[in-house]
């Protein structure tokens, strides 16, 4: 048993000795590391008590050059769970989790970016086809973009109320038809709603582009009458 206590004393005075400002948590663990270039690193637990009327909370999670990696927890001042987030390079990047009550209240998807990058290639997901994707280069303005589903519950029974996809920072419109409503009169004279796309034939068409800015010429049709 000796040697494990040697090693946990060689690991724990090496963490020391890499550590300008450090705590120690009553489990011995190395806590809120900040390092001789005044950045943090490795395992922080963040206190933050209540302040004109905003909620006090607890955070906890891992630095890793000065910047938020992986995952962290957030818990409100009597213990309960009402965050999970991830991240990379600093920004949040992956899924989010938020909750109210004990319950999910909604979640986050979002895309991380290397800060070293101006430009990343992206694979963007065809509005019409689920299975094709199209590779574009794009200049990164934003290192952590919304990107994925979102998801919106109910506080009340918990089911799932409505969900948003957005493309690297841009909501997603699902695509649909526009077609025109006419009321047409069917053979009881009860007037229904049908839907009818009008298309004009192609001569039509033709016709139209050719003749377009002429004055009109009135043609006779055979009609008697004024």
């Amino acid at each position: 048993m000796r040697w494990l206590f040697l090693l946990f004393l060689l690991v724990n005075t090496a963490a020391f000795s890499q550590c300008k400002l450090y705590r120690i948590s009553p489990r011995g663990d190395t806590l809120n590391c900040v390092d001789y270039n005044d950045k943090k690193q490795g395992k922080w637990v963040v206190h933050v008590d209540e302040l004109r009327g905003e909620p006090g909370y607890e955070e906890e999670g891992v630095y890793k050059n000065g910047k938020r990696d992986g995952t962290w927890h957030r818990y409100n001042l009597i213990g309960s769970l009402t965050a999970v987030e991830n991240y990379r390079w600093g920004n949040k990047d992956g899924r989010q989790v938020y909750f109210d009550g004990g319950r999910i209240e909604h979640e986050e998807s979002w895309k991380a970016f290397d800060p070293e990058k101006k430009f990343d290639t992206i694979d963007v997901p065809d509005l019409y086809d689920q299975y094709k994707y199209s590779r574009q280069v794009f200049k990164i303005e934003a290192y952590s973009l919304k990107h994925g589903t979102w998801k919106y519950y109910n506080q009340d029974n918990g089911s799932l109320e409505r969900t948003e996809n957005f493309v690297f920072g841009k909501l997603q419109v699902p695509v649909t038809q526009v077609v025109a409503k006419v009321a047409v009169d069917d053979t009881d004279g009860v007037k229904k709603d049908s839907t009818k796309l009008k298309v004009k034939p192609r001569e039509i068409l033709e016709y139209e582009k050719k003749n377009s800015g002429k004055k009109a010429v009135k043609v006779r049709d055979g009609k008697t009458g004024g």
